[in-house]
């Protein structure tokens, strides 16, 4: 078992370092987690430290999902098998630019709930949840035979608020579920968030990105200065919002700050030693002084590329944790690189409108308001919602609120028009997130037609009460009420009725060969805004504001004969094809 005796930590004894590197189970393929986990190994670290995500185990409510790339459990034991100790994260928030922070959209249909302090409806579910993931990981702690080391309670709860109540509620609950290991909190090092987030009687460990020698003077006053100090996140990259530049940082900067950590007997986890992709509609996003949201991949210039390659840094790193760790090269030798394919230019040769397959791959709902997707049971993807307004009114001003997060707007099956949550609308309009234009509406009525794009919830701070869709529509003095709803989840493609349109929104299909195993990247040049799935694997989002400019295709999805792509594209493109090669373009 972890334990502190005399400023230090011991394991099973033994006086222990913790050399850890982050790697998100839930972002990787689980085929791919073996060899991600030896090279985490081969680096010289000996421990994985992961959160948890709870919207990916119950994507509804008390519907559990441990399967596939959910598969905790697993992830676990590969870990162990190869000799890694775990530290684990269960939040339940966990941040990680993972949509809400990890919290499940559907919590936030219930408007009695006030996350993250001690609101009983909160609570019940957080209960709830943690006593069904302590069922599968109980087990698997090193006080039962198993490698789990540590767990930590909540996450950076210091940048949020200062409720100990409810941080006390989150331990006392890991306890009663079967908590045996050594806990702990983890908070930015400045005092104000380490006061706020920390516990009294419980470790407390820092998380920043710089100046390795000076930050623990954070913990001055308010941790026993003779207690083991613990970095549990060195930022050793960062990641990519979209319209921004791709983040690069100098394997000499980051080898310095471990040099620190190591001079100093410190323990650090790196984050991210593999940082993975946002497949699907699973990035999150920031609001600060705008919306954010984040890129699919999350390479995060981490030491193993996206892809799970090496790169400069993972060289150094392994060099000199080899080095001070006594360890020969020849006794941690290197898994093999990862092979490339170039498959080529991919023509997509069928086409399906959106609006035409409403029916097929949507779920219809009536409702008096324009419902939002949480109301409606739907965790990410696409909203439509369509109304018809009757009778004849004059000049006035239509507006459209709330727009979380891109709205295409359509009357009387006019050529739509586009509205993003960070501008103002159209005109007559203040308020960012919101369009408003006069209209007339004469004797055969007006028919309003609003696609939405629903992209990542806001993953951290205040502003993550982040509910997808439109909040309300008007007429002059009027709301407008009774509306169809389509929720778009995007995961049934296979129910597309191609019908040859070709005009933007729509999907575009194509089929190619693979003779050659091995990773590779769809480049979408040409191509404006949507997501791609192959052979029913949603790879996620593209933008052509970028950076990332291609999306990452696991050789584990790839089949030698007949593999199926599908691209969404929601405004406009040049030529209906794709190239897929075995070159990255993160921007």
């Amino acid at each position: 078992m972890l334990e502190i005796k005399d400023g230090k930590f011991y394991l099973n004894g033994e006086e222990f370092h913790i050399y850890s590197g982050c790697i998100h189970y839930f972002r990787v393929p689980e085929q791919l987690w073996e060899d991600r986990l030896a090279k985490l190994k081969a680096a010289g670290l000996n421990t994985v430290e992961t959160y948890v995500a709870w919207n990916m185990h119950e994507p509804k409510k008390g519907e559990y999902n441990f399967s596939g790339m959910a598969d905790i459990v697993k992830f676990i034991k590969i870990a162990q098998k190869l000799g890694l100790y775990v530290i684990l994260r269960p939040g339940p928030y966990i941040c990680a630019e993972w949509d809400l922070g990890g919290l499940p959209g559907w919590m936030l249909a219930d408007k009695n709930v006030v996350l993250r302090c001690m609101n009983k409806a909160y609570l019940s579910y957080v209960k709830e949840w943690f006593e069904v993931l302590f069922d599968k990981v109980r087990d698997l702690q090193i006080t039962r035979g198993g490698n789990i080391i540590a767990m930590q309670i909540e996450n950076e709860y210091g940048s949020y608020g200062n409720d100990k109540e409810y941080l006390t509620y989150i331990k006392d609950v890991m306890v009663s579920c079967g908590a045996e290991v050594l806990l702990f909190t983890a908070d930015g090092n400045w005092c104000n968030m380490v006061s706020g987030g920390g516990l009294d009687g419980v470790y407390k460990a820092l998380t920043f990105g710089s100046n390795a020698k000076g930050a623990f003077g954070a913990l001055d006053g308010l941790q026993d200065e003779n207690m083991p100090k613990t970095c549990m996140e060195f930022w050793d990259g960062w990641f990519d919002h979209w319209g921004e530049k791709h983040h690069v940082r100098p394997a000499k900067q980051v080898e310095k700050e471990i040099k620190d950590f190591l001079d100093m007997g410190a323990n650090f986890n790196l984050y991210m030693f593999h940082g993975g992709t946002n497949f699907g509609f699973t990035a999150g996003a920031n609001r600060h002084s705008k919306y954010q949201p984040t890129t699919t991949s999350y390479d995060y210039n981490a030491p193993l590329s996206e892809w799970g390659d090496y790169t400069p840094l993972y060289h150094v790193l392994r060099k000199l944790m080899l080095e001070r760790r006594g360890i020969k090269e020849s006794e941690l030798p290197l898994p093999p690189a990862p092979k490339y394919v170039n498959i080529g230019e991919v023509k997509l040769t069928q086409f399906a409108s959106l609006t035409g397959n409403l029916d097929n791959i949507g779920e219809k709902h009536r409702s008096g308001n324009p419902a939002s997707m949480e109301d409606l049971g739907q965790q990410s993807g696409y909203m439509y919602y369509k109304t018809k307004v009757t009778g004849r009114y004059v000049m006035q001003p239509l507006t459209i609120s709330g727009i979380h997060d891109l709205a295409y707007i359509s009357v009387n099956g006019g050529a739509p028009k586009r509205v993003y949550r960070n501008k103002r609308g159209l005109f007559l309009t203040r308020d960012k997130g919101s369009t408003t234009f006069l209209q007339a509406i004469g004797k055969e009525g007006l028919t309003l037609d609003i696609f939405v794009d629903c992209m990542g919830r806001v993953n951290y701070g205040s502003k993550i009460y982040d509910r997808k869709g439109i909040q309300d529509v008007t007429f002059g003095a009027q709301h407008i009420f009774g509306w169809d709803i389509y929720t778009l989840p995007m995961d049934n493609l296979e129910k597309l009725a191609y019908d040859g349109k070709k005009e933007a929104p729509c999907f575009m299909r194509g089929t190619f060969d693979a003779p050659a195993k091995g990773e590779c990247f769809v480049h979408m040049k040409g191509f404006t805004k949507g997501f791609v799935t192959v052979n029913g694997f949603n790879l996620g989002r593209y933008w052509n504001i970028g950076p990332q400019k291609a999306l990452y295709l696991p050789s584990t999805l790839l089949k030698e004969k007949g593999n199926e792509i599908i691209v969404f594209e929601q405004e406009g493109y040049f030529a209906p094809s794709v190239s897929i090669t075995g070159k990255p373009d993160l921007g």
